[in-house]
């Protein structure tokens, strides 16, 4: 259709009782467009209001496509030269000599908003971690090992230096290279509270000065920059949630007396969701609405977020559970909050929070989340709901690999189709939302990056001989799912069974695993990996994140992992069970179910209560890559055991030529006779 004029959209808008004018309307619309699949979704159209017919929902529609492409960085005419050169005239007028740039924002999410990708539109790095911190004469750059690769493609190295994150990280590069006197400013709204001591530390070793900034500069000067994102916010219902607002904030403040705090500021945006049980959409995977909430001792909570975002059954659902309040009075909100002892995230709470609850006068204690280990023990409900979830998606698998066996065995399949007709499998239940991260597709020598992101200059062929990995997961009203399966084109090399069949006795051995109450993922990450140690390998991630219920597919405290950790792991919690093998520029090998907590009887004359896993994710475990060989009796047992289980939970379901694939797939495997 042809787009109306402001002033026929104006009569539109009036005609259909909507109480926003027309650059209201089309804030709102950038807004959309800034969220996780904002240029693709309708469900926004409620947040205009009024009772929209069908012309004008037609004409809201096409005025979204239009100005989509404006706020594409990637389109803005690219020059880092002149970028950086702006930037270091914008910092020496405001008296600084440097300045570090995150690739993070306010929350230190996984995923962040369009808006929030400075590090991108500075340097041109598009990695989901990073940093750089640009001086008067010189610029870094700071990646982790997954991108070392990415970072040369996509940096000026004739501007910034390379340097690895974790190896090289910026408080090394700012000790070398600032010098006495000068200032460093940072934005106290994208660090935490210990980044920033690292940092404030770094400086003044050197007898500098870390200085907060406001605004962003590179704010100031992207001058295309996306919109906050405004996605709907939605009831999380009870039947989905299990337990109530009204439960959750009742427990929270009671944790909260114990800690002996009168309130805490909730900066994690997970957090908020499964504190009121409502769920969006601003960032991609995740379906987060962004946002800061405080909660009270007596149970109440002031929500600060974007009223624009919320739809009037959202407002009614939260009526008796907190009142919405604007972004902008955040600020007055902790002003307000002197002489109370307050809680902060360790890990999500800004500097900028501390500097506020400072200047009011409060005391702060900074430590966990007090939410966050509530929401990682999932309740009956949301267990439940996680193994239906998982049964839906393996049936999804299991389609998906029957197909993939007759469609990949002429070479014609690349990785960016077969990530696609998963998806497209996916999308047929009901009750799916979006993929819970960006999948993996990992053939040959791209399997061997275990992060592995998908790009038309990667993309490859599944070719005969060669290993492919898939990594992909499922965000569903009722669950999220993470499942990794390892196939091979063809026929395996004996080498593909032995290491394969290493990562599979791992697997079992987590699976297996019966541990007694108080017993951390620490504690058990060995199990996964002492088949690959007898043979001098290992993997260099962790063996299992938590997941979240309809949230984070990493989410902790709890995780599996060669890591420190002191979270012991406790009924309800979900985790992924995930050993690998990755052999550079070969292949990759991966298998990972989720797994819960649960109680278990101990052994006979047990002293203490025990605990073990329940395993969730169903779907054929690749039976050509097995050697059944190096397996024990009890190894195979629990392999044929799962297998037919995936048999039986999926025989009534499929048809004739699915269950004759499915059969083959999970028939029993024994050792061979002498």
């Amino acid at each position: 259709m042809t787009l109306p004029g402001d002033t026929q959209l104006a009569a539109m808008l009036e005609r259909d009782g909507v109480n926003k004018d027309v650059t209201a309307v089309v804030d709102l619309i950038d807004g959309v467009i800034a969220s996780a699949n904002g240029d693709t979704r309708t469900d926004w159209l409620d947040l205009v209001g009024g009772k929209l017919g069908d012309d004008l929902k037609s004409a809201l529609l096409t005025l979204r496509d239009e100005r989509k492409s404006e706020f594409l960085y990637a389109k803005d005419g690219y020059d880092a030269a002149a970028r950086i050169e702006a930037l270091r005239k914008y910092l020496a007028a405001k008296g600084v000599d440097g300045f570090v740039v995150p690739r993070s924002d306010e929350h230190q999410g996984e995923y962040v908003p369009a808006c929030a990708e400075r590090l991108a539109w500075l340097t041109g790095f598009t990695g989901s971690a990073g940093a750089a911190v640009v001086l008067a004469d010189k610029a870094a750059v700071f990646v982790d090992g997954r991108y070392t690769i990415q970072v040369r493609q996509q940096v000026n190295r004739d501007i910034y230096e390379y340097r690895h994150l974790v190896d090289e990280p910026v408080v090394g590069w700012i000790h070398d290279n600032l010098k006495s006197g000068q200032k460093l400013a940072y934005d106290p709204h994208l660090h935490t509270v210990q980044q920033a001591e690292h940092l404030r530390g770094a400086c003044e070793g050197v007898g500098a000065e870390l200085v907060a900034i406001e605004p962003n500069p590179i704010d100031v000067l992207w001058h295309k920059q996306p919109a906050m994102p405004v996605a709907p916010v939605r009831p999380h219902l009870l039947e989905h949630a299990g337990k109530s607002n009204a439960e959750k904030r009742k427990q929270i403040a009671e944790m909260l007396e114990k800690l002996e705090c009168d309130s805490a500021v909730i900066s994690a945006p997970d957090s908020i969701a499964w504190l009121l049980n409502i769920r969006g959409g601003d960032v991609p995977h995740i379906p987060l609405p962004l946002g800061y909430a405080i909660i009270n001792g007596d149970a109440s909570v002031d929500l600060f977020m974007d009223e624009r975002k919320f739809p009037a059954e959202t407002v009614k659902w939260l009526e008796n559970d907190a009142t919405i309040r604007q972004p902008g009075e955040l600020e007055e909100a902790l002003g307000a909050l002197g002489n109370q002892s307050v809680r902060l995230d360790e890990a999500t709470a800004s500097d900028w929070l501390r500097m506020k609850l400072s200047d009011a006068g409060a005391t702060m204690r900074i430590g966990r989340d007090p939410v966050a280990l509530p929401k990682a023990c999932k309740n009956e409900v949301e267990l439940e709901g996680s193994r239906k979830a998982h049964k839906r998606d393996g049936e999804k698998i299991i389609r998906y690999f029957a197909w993939l066996e007759e469609a990949a065995a002429d070479g014609s399949i690349d990785e960016r189709m077969a990530a696609d007709k998963l998806l497209a499998l996916r999308a047929e239940d009901p009750l799916f939302r979006d993929t819970s991260f960006e999948t993996i597709p990992g053939s040959g020598p791209n399997g061997a990056l275990c992060h592995y992101r998908n790009t038309p200059e990667t993309n490859r062929k599944l070719s005969p001989g060669e290993i492919f990995l898939i990594d992909s997961g499922g965000q569903y009203l009722d669950g999220t799912t993470d499942i990794t399966r390892t196939t091979v084109i063809g026929q395996p090399t004996q080498e593909h069974r032995d290491r394969f069949t290493r990562v599979l006795k791992g697997h079992i051995a987590l699976a297996r695993a019966i541990f007694p109450v108080g017993t951390t993922g620490q504690q058990l990450d060995t199990l996964a990996r002492a088949p690959l140690w007898e043979a001098g390998l290992d993997f260099d991630h962790g063996t299992g994140h938590g997941v979240g219920s309809y949230l984070g597919v990493h989410e902790g405290p709890q995780r599996i992992s060669k890591a420190p950790n002191k979270i012991a792991l406790k009924p309800g919690m979900i985790l992924s069970n995930e050993p690998g093998f990755y052999k550079e520029g070969e292949y990759g090998i991966r298998i990972e179910n989720l797994i819960a907590v649960v109680e278990v009887d101990g052994p006979v004359g047990a002293d203490r209560p025990m605990l073990g896993f329940e395993t969730l994710t169903f779907s054929p475990i690749e039976r050509k890559l097995i050697d059944p060989e190096l397996m024990t009796k009890d190894e195979l047992q629990w392999l044929n055991d799962y297998h037919a289980q995936v048999y039986a939970m999926y025989a009534d379901d499929l048809d004739e030529d699915l269950l004759e694939w499915l059969q083959k797939a999970t028939a029993p495997i024994k050792k061979r006779v002498a």
